[in-house]
C-alpha cells in the first residue's frame, strides 16, 4: 500500500473550498424542532444511522417534550420509543440524566458553552459542537463525526485518527466561514461520491480524474 499522504496546506485549503462550494446546500440530518430536542436525537445518534433516529424521534417528542419529561421518564418506557437505536439502554440512561442534569443546574435549557455540554452524559466535543451550531448558531469547531474522519483522512487533510486533532487540522484549512457546515459537506460527499467501501473517483472533483488532481486517495485499493 502506498504511504499516506498528507496534502500541503495550499492544496488542502483548495479541496475544501472546492467541496464546500460544490455542497453549499449541505446541512444537519437529524430532524428536531428544539435544543432539548437536538441535545436528544444526538444522544441517540452515536453508531446509529441518521434515517433510523429520524424514524423514532417523531414518536419519542410527541410523548416527551421537555427536559422535565425526560428528566422524569422511566428509563424502560424511554427504551420503547427508541429500541431500534443502537444501544438504546445505555442511551435512554444517559438522556435521563443528562436531562436531570438541565433541570438541576439550567433551568431546563440547554447550555450554550462547551465546558458545559461535555459534561452531560452521552455528549462529547463533537455532539457538543453540533447542538452549539444547529441549536444555537454558535461555532466553535467543526463536529468529527465518523464520515469526517474517513474523508479527512482519505483526502489528506489530517493524518490523525484522534477526533481532536482532525478537528485542528481542519480548522487549519478551512475558512472558519465553512466551519458550520464542513462536517455535512464531507458527509455528503462521502454519500454521493466517496463512498465507505468502494469510492467513485471517477465522478470526484477532486480526483485524480479531474481537472483539479488533489485527492491523494489515501487507503484506497479500488475505486469507480
Amino acid at each position: 500500500m502506498a504511504a499516506f499522504t498528507l496534502l500541503e496546506e495550499s492544496r488542502a485549503k483548495r479541496a475544501v473550498e472546492l467541496l464546500a462550494n460544490e455542497y453549499k446546500d449541505a446541512k444537519y440530518y437529524l430532524s428536531f424542532s428544539t435544543p432539548v430536542e437536538l441535545l436528544v436525537a444526538a444522544i441517540l445518534s452515536a453508531q446509529t444511522r441518521d434515517e433510523v433516529v429520524n424514524a423514532v424521534t417523531p414518536e419519542l417528542f410527541k410523548r416527551y417534550k421537555t427536559a422535565r419529561d425526560f428528566a422524569h421518564a422511566g428509563e424502560q418506557d424511554l427504551v420503547k420509543y427508541v429500541r431500534r437505536v443502537s444501544f438504546a439502554g445505555n442511551k435512554a440512561k444517559n438522556i435521563i440524566n443528562a436531562c436531570k442534569i438541565l433541570m438541576d443546574r439550567y433551568g431546563g435549557e440547554v447550555p450554550k458553552r462547551m465546558e458545559e455540554l461535555v459534561e452531560l452524559p452521552g455528549i462529547g466535543r463533537k455532539t457538543a459542537n453540533t447542538i452549539l451550531i444547529n441549536a444555537y448558531g454558535i461555532v466553535e469547531g467543526i463536529p468529527v463525526d465518523t464520515w469526517v474522519i474517513k474523508l479527512s483522512g482519505r483526502i489528506g487533510l489530517s493524518n490523525s485518527a484522534d477526533p481532536d486533532k482532525i478537528e485542528q487540522d481542519l480548522e487549519r484549512v478551512a475558512d472558519r466561514k465553512l466551519w458550520k457546515n464542513f462536517a455535512y459537506v464531507l458527509k455528503t460527499h462521502g454519500k454521493k461520491v466517496c463512498q465507505s467501501r468502494v469510492p467513485v473517483c471517477s465522478q470526484c472533483l477532486i480526483g485524480p480524474n479531474s481537472k483539479n488532481r488533489i485527492c491523494p486517495q489515501n487507503g484506497v485499493k479500488t475505486s469507480k
